[in-house]
């Protein structure tokens, strides 16, 4: 029965069938660990990153249940593994995990503190053996390395924040900001100190030795067959072990890329130009290794023990253990120091090399003049290159190798333009500071409630192409080129209101923006108006705009019934808070009926309404340098690299759109007005009558109607 025969005898066969299987699940889960890490390599070489930041092949609960698999050989005690095939496999199952963690190291930096702690005990009880050096090293450096590095970023992004303060900065200034932040963004990234950090630095060196002894003992056994003598027979894997040690040996040559470019950038920067080494500063223990776990000896007990006899035996038994725990970190630090020390001495004589070849290239050539103004130009950005304490040298090396990859963010952002929103903010009033937005909305059409809810961007733009596409019967490329525009257009509106809209007053008038639009774009409906069909019926422009205004009224009411209905009387509901379609409704109504008023030519009023959605959308998109600006601000630490590369792409897209709409920008509006459209509103209403209005320039924009205040010309305007 089971695993025996008749006799009650032990079929050992039978237990080694599956193994063959298991194999497979090995090499499949090796093979998932080699795309990962290549995933990674790929990424680093693409995106100019040769410290190969950990973003596919990172500690967490999938890669842990991947190695467990993939290093079942090395764990395997039981199992006959006699043949060279079988041996090699199970060394390149240690050399592999070795690879893997020297790989997914730098990912600890990228966690919160507490999702590193859980990682950290996963992967020492996955390698026992090697679960003090990383629990202790990494779970207390990491989170003081973040604190030092945050700080120091608050101090420079005050720096750079007084630069630009409280006015619109040009392109270039922008650039040059950004440029800043993204020195600052870089050399604080927790991935990247990890990276260049000591320990990093050993695990490289060990990953490139194991590396390179797996492929020699590889050499040896198939190339010089007589150096090693193995065992004859079979393993119970059969020959999926040749498939293992296939597999993990491209993961180990793969995975090893990474680990040893960082060894050799940490090198790189260490390394001294000229003259001899300090060996006293190279064996110096910094403060923060160390200053978490001093840090923990000056805490109290948490612990509630009514004996004082027992609670200082407790208390004294834990600063023993953390006494203990910093003679070891001490201890993996200066071995660590030690392992970059003997790189440093291998690594200078070639660098000296180099720098004599440079020099005599500079020489012979009479090359000096170019290189030398273009290192001047980079020193200016050497005081926001953030570093640890002992990485002074991290200064020179970002100013002599020029790790900026601003500019190369810059170009590939130019070549997404989004030409179609470029071609409509052409149409745009811009050279008279979008007077579009004067016409749009008239305050002699009263709202369709008491009150009237406040004005986002993306609503009257959404609103005005509806209307464009009812009139649209003979203009269907135009009506083409327009909702293309506004596609690339409500992207950047959005995310302006996403920044500006601090106090949430326009969350649902944006969410019936954004689902008005979405059944516009698809189907050319407006809240169930066909719009194509409507604009096919040959009725007048005046004709469309009266329908489509009563059509919004009826919509309105309806949806006021309805609500009166659900909770047995008419509530008193915010104009902020009113539903999506009672929003769109009294857009669409108020905006018909200005129509209405002021359109005297309805021959060319789609050309009209195209004109009044270009200056809506420029008039919104000359608050997109303060986004970019406040993208590198308000942001985590773990976020922030990638946030300033998003600006800085987002920069590049939108150059030649700021050129444009800059030119609009009215002189009257500080930079916080700008934000809000019914500010602009206001300054073309000074314009045209500017003896009649007084605002007050302090007031903040905040969605509520407008205080407008009706002088005669001899009083002055009131603060």
């Amino acid at each position: 029965m089971g695993g025996c025969d008749g006799n009650g005898n032990l079929h050992e066969e039978k237990f080694s069938a599956p193994m063959p299987w298991i194999g497979m699940y090995i090499a499949a889960a090796s093979f998932a660990c080699l795309i990962a890490m290549a995933a990674d390599v790929v990424l680093g070489f693409r995106y100019h990153k040769l410290w190969f930041p950990s973003k596919f092949f990172s500690i967490n609960a999938t890669t842990l249940t991947l190695l467990g698999v993939a290093i079942k050989l090395s764990v395997d005690l039981n199992t006959p593994m006699p043949n060279s095939h079988d041996q090699l496999a199970k060394l390149s199952s240690s050399v592999f995990i070795c690879t893997a963690m020297s790989n997914s190291m730098p990912s600890l930096g990228a966690m919160e503190n507490e999702e590193m702690f859980m990682n950290v005990i996963a992967l020492g009880i996955l390698v026992i053996t090697l679960i003090f050096n990383i629990c202790i090293q990494l779970a207390t450096a990491v989170p003081t390395t973040k604190n030092y590095l945050e700080k120091q970023y608050n101090k420079r992004h005050q720096l750079a924040l007084k630069e630009g303060a409280n006015q619109i900065m040009e392109a270039e200034k922008l650039r040059e900001a950004l440029t800043k932040h993204w020195v600052m963004a870089h050399t604080s990234s927790p991935q990247f100190v990890l990276g260049r950090s000591v320990i990093c630095t050993a695990s490289g060196a060990f990953c490139l030795l194991s590396a390179m002894f797996l492929a020699e003992v590889m050499l040896r056994t198939f190339v010089m067959t007589s150096s090693f003598k193995f065992c004859r027979g079979e393993s119970d894997y059969k020959l999926t072990t040749t498939l293992i040690l296939f597999t993990q040996a491209v993961a180990v040559g793969v995975g090893t890329i990474a680990p040893a470019f960082r060894w050799f950038m940490a090198i790189n920067f260490k390394c001294p130009k000229r003259g001899s080494i300090s060996v006293k500063k190279e064996f110096e223990i910094e403060k923060y290794w160390i200053q978490g776990l001093l840090g923990l000896k000056k805490q109290p007990l948490t612990l509630r023990i009514k004996s004082r006899r027992y609670r200082k035996l407790a208390y004294e038994a834990r600063n023993m253990l953390v006494d203990i725990c910093i003679a070891m970190q001490k201890g993996i630090v200066l071995v660590s120091k030690a392992i970059r020390f003997i790189s440093i001495l291998f690594v200078s004589r070639i660098y000296l090399c180099c720098d004599i070849f440079k020099e005599w290239k500079i020489k012979k050539f009479d090359c000096n003049i170019g290189p030398q103004s273009e290192q001047n130009r980079r020193a200016d950005f050497s005081c926001y290159v953030l570093f640890l304490e002992g990485e002074k040298a991290l200064v020179e090396f970002m100013m002599r190798t020029n790790c900026n990859a601003t500019e190369y963010w810059l170009q590939k952002g130019r070549k997404e333009e989004p030409e179609n929103l470029l071609k409509l903010l052409q149409k745009s009033t811009f050279s008279q500071s979008f007077k579009g937005l004067a016409e749009f909305d008239s305050d002699q059409v009263p709202s369709l409630d008491s009150e009237e809810p406040p004005n986002c961007w993306a609503l009257p733009v959404v609103t005005l192409t509806s209307i464009a596409l009812a009139l649209s019967s003979n203009n269907s490329c135009s009506i083409e080129m327009l909702v293309d525009g506004l596609n690339q257009g409500l992207m950047y509106i959005n995310a302006i209101d996403d920044h500006l809209d601090h106090k949430s007053d326009f969350t649902n008038t944006r969410k019936a923006a954004n689902i008005v639009w979405l059944q516009v774009d698809l189907y050319h409906t407006w809240l169930d108006v066909d719009l194509k069909n409507l604009s096919l019926l040959g009725k007048s422009p005046r004709e469309v705009l009266k329908e489509l205004a009563e059509t919004a009224k009826s919509r309105f009411e309806e949806s006021k019934r309805k609500r009166r209905d659900k909770f047995g009387c008419v509530m008193d509901v915010s104009p902020s808070k009113w539903s999506v379609k009672e929003l769109a409704s009294n857009s669409m109504h108020r905006i018909c009926q200005t129509l209405l008023l002021n359109q005297t030519c309805d021959d060319r009023l789609f050309e009209a309404l195209v004109v009044m959605i270009s200056d809506i959308v420029g008039a919104c998109l000359t608050n997109s340098q303060k986004v970019i600006a406040m993208k590198c601000f308000n942001s985590k630490i773990e976020e922030r690299e990638a946030t300033v590369r998003h600006a800085v792409h987002t920069l590049g897209k939108t150059e030649r759109i700021l050129e444009i709409v800059n030119k609009g920008i009215p002189q009257d509006l500080d930079p916080q007005q700008m934000g809000c459209i019914d500010e602009w509103r206001l300054s073309h209403k000074r314009k045209m009558i500017p003896s009649a209005f007084c605002f007050s320039s302090d007031s903040e924009c905040d969605g509520s109607p407008l205080l407008v205040k009706v002088i005669s010309p001899q009083h002055k305007c009131g603060v």
